[in-house]
């Protein structure tokens, strides 16, 4: 189920993450070590996460995703293993909120990309999911809620 989409304009925001190129059918298996690689240099370098986790995704084809995995940040971080400093920059987007299982995302994004161009906006190539609430706040897949992000041309 997806709520209402709201336009705004977000804040820059400095954000520790990890880069990674997967298969697609092999995503549920990185993601998790991925962030909690984030999170652990988080930790040992004594900074506060902000906010929820999230991904941006850079490249989604048939094949392959490519994104970063990302944790918002108080203040930068050291460059360890994986794990590097970046910002999520201010940027114009469109975002809703998405409720169910992580299933059911690959049919959310069209649901939403079908709004987008029926209110007339462009979206850029990339995107952003924040994960609101997932399997470390409940046991209940209908629970989850993740936020779908679409940067504007």
């Amino acid at each position: 189920m997806l709520d209402t989409p709201v336009i705004l304009e977000t804040t820059p925001q400095l954000i520790a993450c990890v880069h990674v190129t997967v298969a697609r059918d092999q995503i549920q298996h990185v993601m998790g070590p991925a962030i909690s690689e984030v999170y652990g240099a988080i930790m040992a370098q004594q900074r506060t996460p902000t906010g929820p986790w999230f991904t941006h995704h850079h490249r989604i084809d048939a094949a392959e995703f490519e994104f970063d995995a990302c944790v918002p940040v108080d203040q930068p971080i050291t460059p360890v293993g994986r794990v590097f400093a970046s910002e999520w920059p201010a940027t114009r987007v469109v975002k809703v909120v998405y409720s169910g299982p992580y299933e059911g995302l690959s049919e959310a994004w069209p649901k939403f990309k079908q709004w987008l161009a029926s209110e007339g906006h462009v979206g850029r190539g990339d995107l952003y999911e924040r994960y609101l609430v997932g399997p470390e706040s409940t046991e209940d897949p209908n629970a989850y809620r993740t936020e779908l992000i679409q940067p504007l041309v």
